[in-house]
Formats: C-alpha cells, structure tokens, sequence
C-alpha cells in the first residue's frame, strides 16, 4: 500500500511543504541573481573605463611631436616600481621614439628615464625644495584628499608643464600625465582587479648607472636608508629594532647611511651615525641631484637595507641584493606580491623582506638579528 493511500492528510502536507519550500527559496535565487547582475554590471564598467583609458593613452602618443611625461610629484617608490617602467611600456606599445619624450621629475634622476626619454628637466630647477614642499602638500589636501596619488591634473602640474613648454620651446607638446597611470592601475591596488592588469602594461629592465666616486665612500659597504611612514612607525620599539638592524650590519663592513635632511615631504630620516662604523652621505647630497647621487652610491654597494618603500624598490634593477623592511604590511601587501613578480622580467638582485614585529620578539628571545643579515 503506498503511502498516499495509507495517510492522504500525510501526502498533502509533504506536496504543501515542498510547495512553501521553493516559495521561501525563490526570493533568495533572486537575490543571487540581482548580486550576480551587479558584479557583471561592474565588470562591464571597469572595462569600458579601462578601454576608454587606453584610447586616451593612445592618443596622447599620435603623431611626431614632443610629449612631456609628468611631471612627477607623487612618492619616489611608486615612480620607480610603477611609473617609469609604466612609460616604458607606452614607448614600446606605442613605438614612440624617444627623443619625443621630455620627462619632469625631481632630484637629478634622468639615469632613471635612460632609454625611455630623450630629454630632462629638474623641478627643483624651477621651484626651490621648500616652495615645492608647501605646494605639494597643498596639492595634497586639496586634490588627493591628503593622499600622495597624482589621480588629476593641478596647478602645480600646470606650472610646471608650462616651466618645460618655456625652456624647450616644446608649444605644441602632448601630456602624458601620472593620472592615466593611477587612474588605470588603482583597481589592482585596491583590490579589484588582478595582476596582470599592471604586469600587462609595464617593462621592467635593470637600470644601468655609474658607482659613486670621489666623495671618500669605503671600498666596501652596505648602503642604508630609513625613514618614518606608514610602512615604519617612529615608536621606541621600532628604533631599537633598526639600531639592531644597523649595527649588525656594520659589524661586518661599513654602512653608508643615505639621510638627506630635506623635508619635501612627510617622511623623516632615522639617523645612526653614533653607530660605529656608520658614515652619512648628507654633505654630499643636493636637491637638484641628491637622488641621482643615492641611484649610484646604492649601485656600487654591496647590498641595500632600507624601509620598504621609495629606493628600496629601485635597488633590485640596479642588482643589488635588498632587504626592506618594515612594521605595518597593511600598505605594502599588493605591492610587495607586485615586485616579486615585475623584478623577474630583469635581471635583479635579490628582493626580501623582513617583519620589524618578529625581530623585536626573536631578540627578546635571544636570537640575535645578525640572522636577518645572512641573505645579503
């Protein structure tokens, strides 16, 4: 007998029961399918914004005439990981030639730009370190809601693309401004879009400068900068762990320390040179060339310990072996993924990094961060 005709009550309920099921499960498919829509809906978005990028991009590099790219204001570290191979790749896709090119930046880093720009010029060649300073920080609160990003055009890029037009006679040159490049790369940085995105459009190749001389530097030496931001807090901990960083280092040969005591921007140097066996470069250091002089004291080190940020980026393409280090990832996760990917396009040195917090803990445990030294 089945069981319909045993308990027909029974058989209703279950048939009323499944009914009320699929009800209750209709409302909840829908809501997967309108979540669905909307991600397909963004997708569709983004990609439009990135095809609509692109054809400005290329439009920028039609024809014969100049192109001034910058110029730049926004951190060193993500001009040398992002933007200067970022143009590089724009030359290649676009075969522009590069006596075309005009490049704007700050610090005498034209060796940066070798092979990608015809022509140079200095910022610090038209405005002083301290008027660039109160304008950058302007630029910051007022188009970057205090970020660094350079994600729309200025007065002060204004100013200064004019500054180039005026003393290369360059009328008629097109733009080739950082915002293209923020405003395509920030879904990745953000978390929003993967990888390739960024490896897609950039060229990474290793950046061929002449070794430091005549400044009295030893024969042999670790190059060293720190400095305070959101990758290194400035607490008692912290400097304590650097000190032990640097004093194990200069143990063991001479540490150059790559302090400028310029305040164009928030960061502030960590100073050691009551560390034996410690010198700084500072005398020797400029705003008009002061970073193209860090490029080749860093290339004739031995190895490059530093925040992990601004030149610790850059040493790997000059092949030196790097250790970055830091106390807060929260900034730095999908650019450390990055470059560990980018600097196998050239022929780097190595790239490593080391967690602050783990070495305070392994020295309050008696492991000495002599170990942290080991890989350079």
């Amino acid at each position: 007998m089945t069981v319909a005709a045993s308990d027909p009550l029974g058989a209703v309920r279950n048939l009323a029961g499944k009914a009320w099921r699929r009800a209750l499960a209709a409302p909840r498919h829908g809501v997967r399918l309108v979540r669905r829509a909307g991600r397909l809906r963004e997708q569709a978005e983004a990609a439009r914004a990135e095809w609509g990028l692109e054809r400005e991009i290329a439009q920028v590099a039609r024809g014969r005439g100049p192109i001034i790219a910058g110029p730049w204001l926004s951190e060193v570290g993500f001009e040398v990981l992002y933007w200067v191979p970022f143009l590089r790749w724009f030359q290649d896709r676009y075969r522009v030639d590069p006596e075309r090119i005009v490049a704007i930046s700050r610090g005498g880093v034209a060796d940066w730009y070798g092979g990608i720009a015809g022509r140079y010029v200095e910022i610090f060649d038209h405005l002083t370190p301290e008027e660039f300073g109160r304008r950058n920080r302007e630029r910051h609160q007022q188009q970057e809601a205090g970020g660094q990003k350079q994600t729309t055009p200025g007065d002060l890029d204004a100013h200064l693309i004019q500054a180039a037009r005026d003393t290369l006679r360059l009328s008629d040159a097109a733009v080739c401004h950082p915002s293209l490049m923020y405003r395509l790369f920030n879904r990745f940085w953000f978390g929003n879009r993967a990888l390739d995105l960024v490896l897609a459009r950039t060229r990474y190749e290793p950046i061929h400068v002449a070794p430091m001389t005549g400044i009295g530097l030893p024969e042999r030496y670790v190059a060293a900068k720190f400095y305070t931001g959101g990758a290194v807090s400035d607490t008692p901990e912290v400097r304590e762990a650097l000190r032990g960083l640097v004093r194990t280092a200069a143990a063991r040969m001479p540490v150059v320390m790559l302090d400028t005591g310029m305040t164009t921007d928030e960061h502030e140097d960590y100073l050691f040179r009551d560390i034996p066996n410690v010198v700084s470069v500072r005398e020797h250091l400029e705003p008009r060339s002061n970073l193209g002089v860090q490029t080749r004291i860093i290339a004739g080190s031995r190895g490059y310990l530093g925040t992990c940020g601004s030149l610790a980026w850059m040493a790997p393409m000059l092949g030196v072996d790097t250790l970055a280090v830091y106390s807060e990832e929260r900034f730095l996760v999908s650019h450390v993924y990055f470059a560990a990917q980018a600097y196998r396009q050239c022929e780097s040195g190595r790239f490593d990094t080391l967690d602050l917090r783990a070495a305070t803990e392994l020295e309050a445990l008696g492991v000495p961060l002599a170990a942290a030294q080991e890989r350079m």
